[in-house]
């Protein structure tokens, strides 16, 4: 079972998310702040990680970074989630680390084969 990383603070969205994961088959944990994402990753080694860009305490892009610059938790891909598309977003997520990027409203479909991509191309390398 792949466990995911949801960093979200908003909580309609990580219910609709978390509950649409879950009935797929995966483990779900959620932080609610990018400091509380950044400690989840270390403690909790998740396959994957879903980091909303608009956070308090630490917004995803600082979080993000974070997590890529720890030895312990640099392995682990990270998906941006903003609900803010603007022209440039994708590359600004991709330089902070994020291993891919999709926007809000969530499309599940497109989100799992986004998550399914990233898992399976970590269990290769």
């Amino acid at each position: 079972m792949t466990k995911v990383l949801y960093v979200e603070d908003n909580e309609d969205n990580v219910y609709v998310v978390k509950s649409r994961l879950t009935r797929k088959g995966y483990t779900v944990l959620v932080a609610s702040d990018g400091a509380q994402g950044v400690a989840m990753a270390a403690t909790e080694q998740p396959e994957v990680i879903l980091m909303d860009m608009s956070l308090p305490v630490l917004d995803g892009w600082e979080a993000t970074r974070r997590i890529k610059a720890g030895a312990g938790t640099r392995h682990i891909p990270v998906i941006a989630l903003t609900a803010h598309a603007m022209t440039g977003d994708r590359e600004q997520a991709l330089d902070a680390g994020c291993d891919d990027f999709d926007t809000k409203p969530v499309e599940i479909a497109r989100l799992i084969a986004k998550i399914q991509a990233l898992v399976t191309k970590g269990r290769v390398s």
